[in-house]
């Protein structure tokens, strides 16, 4: 198990998860409901959903290796175990709500050429643009809220003496 400074990684890492993927779930809903914010903000916004999404996975693998390590030592608990499936079911959801801000800001920029070039009849990438933001907005909310339920779940294993 890797550690800085004896500290595991594991808590290093999910506090960048539990910092970013909620400020870019709030970013991406300014920015899905306001296009003109879009337009201004969508690199910010990008990096912070990006560096958010990234910090699960590696949040995960320090986790399995320090859960592994807690079991070497004979720690057992099913509070820890509810945690890792928690963990494992945020992955996919923050996956996809990384791709749902891609593709609103790609069909964001689209429909800023269309409307640019006074196409009246052609409204295609406004109607996938306002798709996708209902995407994005609910996708924020599920990511946030399963990152608060796994958050919750690994600071109650800890705090209850589990991780200790």
């Amino acid at each position: 198990m890797l550690t800085i400074d004896g500290i595991p990684l594991h808590p290093l890492f999910v506090h960048a998860v539990v910092v970013l993927l909620p400020l870019a779930a709030v970013c991406s809903i300014a920015i899905a409901l306001v296009p003109g914010w879009r337009r201004k903000y969508a690199w910010p916004v990008l990096g912070v959903t990006l560096a958010g999404v990234a910090a699960v996975p590696m949040a995960k693998q320090a986790g399995e290796d320090l859960q592994a390590a807690l079991e070497r030592n004979g720690v057992q608990n099913p509070a820890i175990q509810t945690h890792a499936d928690l963990g494992t079911t945020l992955l996919p959801i923050a996956l996809g709500f990384g791709v749902a801000v891609i593709a609103l800001l790609v069909a964001g920029r689209l429909a800023d050429r269309e409307r640019q070039a006074e196409a009246p009849t052609t409204k295609t990438w406004r109607v996938i643009s306002v798709v996708v933001s209902v995407l994005v907005v609910l996708l924020a909310v599920g990511t946030t809220v399963q990152t608060v339920r796994a958050g919750h779940s690994g600071s109650t294993a800890v705090w209850s003496g589990v991780g200790s």
